[in-house]
């Protein structure tokens, strides 16, 4: 599998195979070069091609949306290399020359059971770690988790006390472990996205813009990366973003940093009437919902996609979750880092690496962010859909599906020997903006659109900055 196969794979997916919209489609594939390959990180997985294709295909997305509204075309490219450098934005983040923190608490990682297996826990909230170290009964320090779990717990027993909880774990399952499990299997039977059409509407007038996505109005209700990212996504293509954080949800201080760029900031806190009738006029004057809640979740506030577009037709819905919405797992919360352990990829790379004194995972966050990727280049699919043919739109994924698409592509024979790349050997695709947290060095927008030039409008902002509240 190459970067530009895999590319060719995605938009075909996401565009009809026949009729004159599929002639375009397959032609718009002419208009797009792809630099690069495997391996561009120490991995025996195909990480660059993953990233190359998700954040390929959105600028493609972007690039074909803005001829839509009257634009001329244009060429994109995205090289492995800036994807890459993309996938890794958190860890290349500085303010004022230093980076801000550390991104993990101690207690997240994997832990040894008592019948050999390995387990990891993610406990980088502090509601997460409290309920832990409840299940376990220990003190709050890694040695004493370690020493609870070693004695008292086998794997699998832990894994599945831990979920009940609502507490975020995975236990590090082999492949053929992972196959065999009835939630790997609901996700087998998923394509890797999906764009549905979920209510009547008709198409909107399209007004040339300067950028792809001006005028189009998003609501972010994301946390941490992959929904963060999206939204980030759709901001450096033009889009106007208004981030929603609850007040009384945490949040971890970088990725605020790094995935703010160029969003607004707001907070409505949904427990309350008067704020969720807020939120409700904010989508009424919207175009694109985007949520990374678990399936069904927002649905008790009023807030699920068929009920959005029955009351604002026309809207473009956004669901990001961990394990899919198919499956007994379609609740469970989950993180990037714990879908590879639960799915198999951190087996691989672990016995890739000589064994399990050491587990492994991916060397960055990659099914968070090429999740991320797919969402913005689904919302545009669905934006340009709506203005051929009306409607209202709901796209879906997940990273168990990315992380079967990925595991999917096959592995490199000794990738882990690819050289680490640091912030120095990337200074080419790093940008420094003034911001309220100080000087911010980050990783640029990596697709590279002739006409267009990917940017950040805003610089990010404190969370709460902004009133929830368009602009005229």
């Amino acid at each position: 599998m190459t970067p530009r196969n895999e590319l060719e794979h995605l938009w075909k997916l996401a565009h009809p195979q026949d009729g004159q919209h599929a002639s375009d489609a397959r032609a718009a594939l002419d208009l797009i070069d792809v630099h690069g390959d495997d391996p561009g990180l120490p991995s025996v997985f195909r990480v660059g091609t993953l990233a190359a294709a998700s954040i390929g295909a959105a600028g493609l997305a972007a690039a074909r949306l803005h001829a839509l509204r009257g634009g001329p075309d244009q060429r994109v490219s995205i090289d492995v290399r800036r994807a890459l450098a993309a996938f890794r934005s958190e860890r290349y983040l500085s303010v004022d020359g230093g980076a801000p923190f550390e991104l993990r608490h101690p207690v997240t990682g994997y832990f040894e059971t008592r019948d050999g297996r390995w387990v990891q826990l993610h406990a980088n909230f502090p509601h997460h770690l409290h309920g832990i170290l409840r299940v376990l009964g220990c003190g709050d320090s890694h040695d004493d988790v370690a020493r609870a779990i070693r004695a008292n717990w086998d794997g699998a027993t832990l894994d599945a006390a831990l979920a009940e909880a609502g507490l975020c774990a995975a236990l590090v399952r082999s492949p053929a472990e992972w196959a065999a499990h009835e939630q790997a299997q609901a996700v087998a039977s998923l394509p890797l996205f999906d764009i549905e059409r979920i209510g009547e509407a008709d198409a909107p007038a399209l007004t040339p813009g300067v950028r792809p996505l001006e005028g189009v109005r998003v609501v972010d209700l994301t946390r941490i990366i992959a929904g963060p990212v999206a939204g980030r996504t759709l901001a450096h293509h033009g889009a106007d973003v208004m981030l929603i954080n609850g007040p009384h949800l945490p949040n971890i201080a970088p990725l605020v940093i790094d995935n703010g760029r160029g969003k607004r900031s707001a907070t409505l806190d949904l427990r309350e009437a008067s704020e969720r009738a807020q939120l409700q006029a904010l989508i009424k004057d919207a175009d694109v919902f985007l949520q990374g809640y678990r399936p069904g979740a927002l649905a008790a506030h009023g807030f699920a996609p068929e009920q959005l577009a029955r009351e604002r037709p026309g809207i473009v819905c956004v669901s990001i979750c961990a394990y899919s919405h198919r499956g007994p797992w379609r609740e469970r919360r989950g993180f990037d880092s714990l879908v590879q352990s639960a799915s198999g990829i951190v087996w691989e790379e672990s016995a890739a690496a000589g064994g399990f004194g050491s587990l492994r995972p991916l060397p960055c966050q990659a099914l968070d962010h090429a999740t991320g990727y797919l969402a913005a280049f689904g919302a545009m699919v669905a934006l340009a859909r709506r203005a051929r043919e009306g409607g209202s739109w709901h796209v879906r994924v997940s990273l168990a599906q990315t992380g079967r698409w990925l595991q999917s592509m096959g592995m490199i024979a000794h990738g882990q020997q690819a050289p680490e790349v640091s912030a120095q050997d990337l200074a080419d695709c790093l940008e420094e903006t003034p911001t309220p947290f100080g000087r911010v060095r980050a990783v640029a927008p990596a697709e590279q659109l002739e006409r267009t030039p990917a940017f950040y409008a805003r610089a990010c902002v404190p969370i709460g900055t902004d009133q929830p509240q368009w602009r005229a």
